[in-house]
């Protein structure tokens, strides 16, 4: 499956953004989705991610109560909804795909190109 993020930008702290993931090919449902982030020099850590059907949800800490994964099958599109946002929560934001719902990069085995996220103070 081949992913396409959109929905980055720039915003001031404690605004919000959305950020979109669609899918090409007819298996988007059969997919785990998650969604990763990238700081400048640290490492890729994991953000949030999506049971096949949308029926569970799971999140890294630093965002829950903030951040919302969400998906729509028939669009082939999963969605990150960011509030509150902080100057931390600058990164480069990528989608994946993978079989299994949990927070290891590793069991995402499609990732998205990623779009960028700058929070200013």
């Amino acid at each position: 499956v081949q992913l396409q993020a959109s929905g980055g930008g720039l915003v001031q702290a404690g605004g919000s953004l959305r950020l979109s993931c669609v899918a090409s090919g007819r298996t988007f449902s059969s997919y785990v989705m998650g969604w990763f982030r990238q700081a400048p020099g640290k490492e890729r850590e994991f953000v949030a991610a999506i049971s096949r059907l949308g029926g569970n949800t799971y999140y890294a800490d630093f965002v829950k109560g903030r951040f919302t994964i969400s998906r729509d099958n028939a669009k082939n599109t999963v969605l990150l909804q960011m509030a509150s946002l902080k100057p931390e929560d600058t990164a480069v934001y990528h989608c994946a795909a993978g079989p299994t719902l949990g927070p290891l990069a590793s069991a995402y085995g499609s990732w998205g190109q990623g779009t960028q996220v700058t929070v200013s103070s």
